[in-house]
């Protein structure tokens, strides 16, 4: 934990240090984005990943809210491989789940990797989270701009046309943390990025989220079969453990789910045309409060079920169930498969625009 706020010698366009290397020898670079208030940010160039956060409690003490590893080696470990939470990392082409990696697109079958038994998950084999991106530092008027860039090439994990993406980090001189995607393809492709932070407002030994209050502005959500894949019923949230319309506690109710919160809620019928308030969170022990404001359709939230502990992250700390909340903003999942879900098709001539902006503030 650091004192707030740090020197303003520190602010500027984001610096750059060795991560360390991948198993195959490429080079990853860790950048640091820091805003006049002492708030930073740190980003790796595998996965595009945000490594840590570190933002204010309500005495203005600074620590690091998001799950995630000191070096490159914690995301290429074996046992991260086999567990692959995907902390923190840019995901696609596909975020979330595919039934059976089949879709169908303009009459033409489309088979992709199975990597979550029956399901192609999160891209593939491999995703945009284990992809090695170009990084180009800057600033804007609201403060620090880190700039990631990737080519997936057509046929990568099975996705049909060449697709040029761009996600841009930006971290305000308000406290917020903002995602800017886009993306262009040169044949007709589907797509839903999405970042895959695991949040805890209150990191530490022993400390899981399940005190967080949560508050979701939704009035239904898409309930799922066995296998994880939507029914395709868009179903209310009234009388359910999936109402949290107004605040609370994460573990109040999700001994009613079976296997915990891994489900999306829907914020809208389509994507909207500016950020809207999706979800609040607050940690009483820290005060620090987490507004997330999006213009995406969906919302997954997901426990931190599958943690077992096996991973140990920044402090030593190790990750058990429920250490983290994981908040992904996106289209529904397995919407190919669903002609009544808001389409994520992407064809030439168009292109794909999304945002997410993490605003962190305090309670007393």
């Amino acid at each position: 934990m650091s004192s707030f706020p740090l020197p303003a010698a520190q602010v500027g366009t984001p610096t750059a240090t060795p991560f360390g290397t991948t198993r195959e020898g490429t080079p990853i670079e860790l950048f640091t984005l820091q805003n006049a208030q002492g708030m930073r940010a740190t980003v790796s160039t595998l996965g595009g990943t945000l490594t840590s956060l570190h933002v204010p409690d309500r005495h203005g003490h600074l620590a690091n809210v998001v799950l995630g590893f000191d070096s490159v080696a914690g995301y290429t470990s074996d046992v991260f491989r086999h567990e692959n939470p995907y902390f923190g990392a840019l995901i696609g082409r596909y975020g979330n789940r595919l039934a059976r990696g089949r879709f169908t697109l303009d009459g033409q079958a489309y088979q992709l990797p199975i990597n979550d038994p029956p399901n192609s998950l999160h891209g593939g084999t491999v995703g945009f989270n284990r992809r090695v991106w170009a990084a180009t530092p800057g600033t804007a008027a609201e403060g620090p701009t880190l700039t990631l860039r990737y080519h997936s090439p057509a046929g990568e994990e099975g996705y049909p046309g060449n697709l040029d993406v761009q996600v841009v980090y930006t971290l305000t001189e308000a406290n917020a943390l903002r995602l800017a995607y886009t993306a262009t393809t040169d044949q007709p492709t589907v797509l839903n990025l999405t970042n895959h932070s695991y949040f805890n407002l209150h990191y530490g030994p022993g400390q899981d989220i399940l005190g967080h209050e949560l508050t979701l502005h939704a009035e239904r959500y898409t309930p799922i079969d066995a296998t994880q894949i939507p029914t395709g019923v868009l179903q209310s949230v009234a009388g359910t453990p999936f109402d949290f319309r107004q605040p609370h506690p994460i573990g109040a109710r999700i001994g009613q789910v079976p296997g915990g919160y891994d489900h999306n809620w829907v914020l809208a019928d389509q994507p909207r045309p500016t950020l809207a308030l999706a979800v609040t969170v607050h940690e009483p022990t820290s005060g620090r409060t987490l507004d997330v404001y999006t213009d995406q359709p969906g919302m997954q939230c997901y426990t931190g079920n599958l943690l077992k502990g096996n991973l140990r992250g920044h402090g030593g700390v190790a990750y058990g169930p429920h250490y983290g909340l994981v908040l992904e903003t996106q289209h529904f999942p397995d919407s190919p498969n669903h002609p009544a879900f808001p389409s994520t098709v992407l064809r030439p001539g168009e292109q794909f625009h999304s945002a997410t902006e993490y605003r962190f503030g305090v309670r007393q």
